[in-house]
């Protein structure tokens, strides 16, 4: 998760999430050398006074500042297009999962079990056990098997919400009358955590997301527990 004075992302939990790593250091090495260019063009400008007929008026430097900026765009925009048709590909989902949005809680329905269903509430300041964390624990984790395509239905029932946990590289609009879907794999064991990213009212930031990612063994025990106290 998050912590203090962090400058960078959380450690992806998620293939998606890597490719998304991965893609924000290719843009961000692209920006850093656009930049040192333009940096040394206006310092070059200012401090001297030699001019260059050809550099004040040439054809092929035209073409080349031209040419080059399209060249840019296109090393930017194909990764980009990639990485947003792997996070709309659902295909053959293990696991479904409706997450919906109310002022100011989530409800978690596990469409696979006819039984599993629950709120997930935020845990008050002052009912925190030693290690957890104020204004991200809840009482009711939603827990999904590791390395196992996980299909999450969102939806909200009063007012806009945003179902978001950015260490699996997943952010979707909860839109009441609206079912939309995301997707994601964890592909490690862990908890982990996110809020709603809609501004949705006073609580707004009282509604925190928890994952747990768990084995498929310790899932399955979890869901028959869940079943036998339905």
């Amino acid at each position: 998760m998050a912590h203090p004075s962090q400058l960078g992302f959380q450690d992806a939990a998620s293939p998606v999430m890597e490719e998304l790593l991965h893609f924000h250091d290719h843009a961000l090495m692209i920006v850093f050398l656009i930049s040192t260019l333009v940096l040394y063009i206006i310092v070059a400008m200012v401090s001297t006074k030699l001019t260059n007929m050809y550099i004040l008026d040439s054809q092929e430097i035209e073409i080349i500042w031209t040419i080059l900026p399209a060249i840019i765009l296109i090393l930017i925009a194909l990764p980009s297009l990639r990485i947003l048709y792997l996070m709309d590909e659902i295909n053959n989902p293990h696991l479904t999962v409706k997450a919906i949005g109310h002022q100011w809680y989530w409800s978690y329905e596990y469409t696979d079990y006819q039984e599993i269903a629950f709120d997930s509430y935020m845990i008050p300041t002052q009912d925190l056990a030693p290690g957890q964390f104020r204004l991200l624990e809840v009482d009711h984790r939603m827990v999904v098997p590791t390395e196992a395509p996980v299909r999450v239905l969102v939806t909200a029932e009063d007012v806009l919400h945003s179902w978001a946990v950015p260490a699996l590289g997943v952010k979707m609009d909860a839109v009441p009358g609206r079912l939309n879907q995301t997707a994601f794999i964890a592909s490690r064991p862990g908890v982990f955590y996110g809020q709603c990213s809609e501004i949705c009212g006073a609580n707004h930031s009282f509604m925190p997301i928890v994952v747990e990612a768990v084995p498929l063994k310790y899932f399955q025990d979890w869901s028959t527990l869940m079943l036998e106290d339905a």
